[in-house]
């Protein structure tokens, strides 16, 4: 199955010279070509990227090893990014023979929908490929392409969870894991809506996967008759979104993704849902986490959305956070962490760390290299 394209090159002629070639990310030498490369346009060759191909001024062979890349791209699972074509070959068809490479591999994954990160200049060369623009910034454009797009997902959500059309609250949390902190932020969003709307993070980039979190959330607040816990999917703090807060980089990227991320939650969300609040705690550690929170102070008023941060719940003078939780599991033992953990988290997250799975994941904290 080929990805339909609609491309005018130049020189049609020579798209059959173009022959991409797979680049092994394990090789450092490989690597670092594909790095240096990028780098003259600007570009990093992200930490995530999982496949890459690049294409060369000639074919390697014996009596040819080392020909230049004039082409490269990459994927992070569905995520299309770090493209770039030297000046020389532009409007030669090379883009395209690039996309129709990376949607063949993931057709060969089972993946029929795919996310481009591009800069926005280039942005219209995709849409020349049948990718549609969700948004754009100064700094970054977000495109997609597949079986659905972002206004059927939303149609789709709002009929298959009963959403109806009053006014909502929402919150978007990852709760990794589920603390007593988010307990107290979904109840202050109870109190004062009428309609509230959790969006748990689906990606599964946490150290409690994202079927646990998302249950312990659901059983957390069983109480509360006025909110409904849904999976974030592919459009709210994703890979595709916002990756620096996987990637966790700071700077002019977490600033331009953090506000693709704000954006697109107030230009489709909230016109869809209709959602005139989001919800948000204060976030006094994680740097990432802060520069998301003013990015939506600063983007949501601008499509009606009223944007309330409230303060941490606090134990022992502390703020209460998932990351001081997950310290706790790495470093303490079980003894020394009772009293802190029954501060920090719910019944629901205590009863799940004594079962064998809780366990389990508190082993692979213990030995991961961070507790992030």
């Amino acid at each position: 199955m080929k990805v339909l394209i609609d491309f005018h090159a130049k020189e049609n002629t020579k798209l059959n010279e173009y022959n991409p070639e797979w680049v092994n990310l394990n090789d450092r030498s490989e690597r670092e070509e594909v790095e240096t490369f990028l780098e003259g346009f600007g570009l990093i060759l992200d930490h995530d990227v999982d496949y890459t191909v690049v294409i060369r001024d000639g074919l390697r062979n014996e009596t040819l090893a080392s020909s230049s890349i004039i082409a490269t791209c990459s994927k992070a699972k569905n995520v299309l990014k770090c493209f770039a074509v030297t000046e020389g070959h532009r409007g030669e068809g090379i883009t395209s023979v690039l996309i129709s490479t990376l949607i063949d591999k993931l057709f060969s994954q089972g993946l029929y929908h795919s996310f481009i990160f591009t800069k926005p200049a280039n942005a219209h060369v995709f849409e020349a490929l049948n990718f549609k623009l969700i948004h754009s910034n100064d700094d970054v454009s977000l495109l997609e392409n597949g079986l659905y797009d972002i206004n059927k997902a939303l149609e789709n959500m709002k009929r298959n969870d009963n959403l109806g059309d009053a006014e909502k609250a929402a919150l978007v949390m990852n709760c990794n894991p589920f603390t007593l902190g988010h307990q107290y932020l979904i109840e202050e969003a109870a109190k004062n809506n009428q309609e509230v709307v959790v969006f748990i993070v689906e990606e599964d980039q946490s150290l409690f996967p994202f079927k646990v979190r998302s249950e312990l959330v659901r059983k957390g607040i069983a109480h509360l008759k006025n909110v409904k816990v849904l999976p974030s999917g592919e459009y709210i703090i994703s890979s595709a979104t916002f990756p620096s807060y996987f990637l966790r980089e700071e700077g002019e990227r977490l600033r331009a993704y953090a506000d693709l991320d704000a954006s697109i939650f107030g230009k489709y969300f909230c016109k869809h849902l209709n959602i005139t609040r989001r919800y948000v705690g204060e976030e006094p550690f994680c740097k990432v986490t802060k520069a998301y929170n003013e990015a939506l102070k600063n983007v949501l008023p601008g499509y009606g959305v009223e944007v309330h941060e409230v303060p941490r719940k606090v134990f022992e003078n502390i703020a209460i956070s998932a990351s001081r939780v997950r310290v706790l599991l790495k470093e303490g033992d079980a003894q020394s962490q009772l009293h802190q953990l029954d501060g920090l988290l719910p019944q629901v997250t205590l009863e799940f760390l004594a079962t064998n799975y809780g366990k389990e994941i508190v082993e692979r904290i213990k030995g991961s290299h961070s507790p992030h």
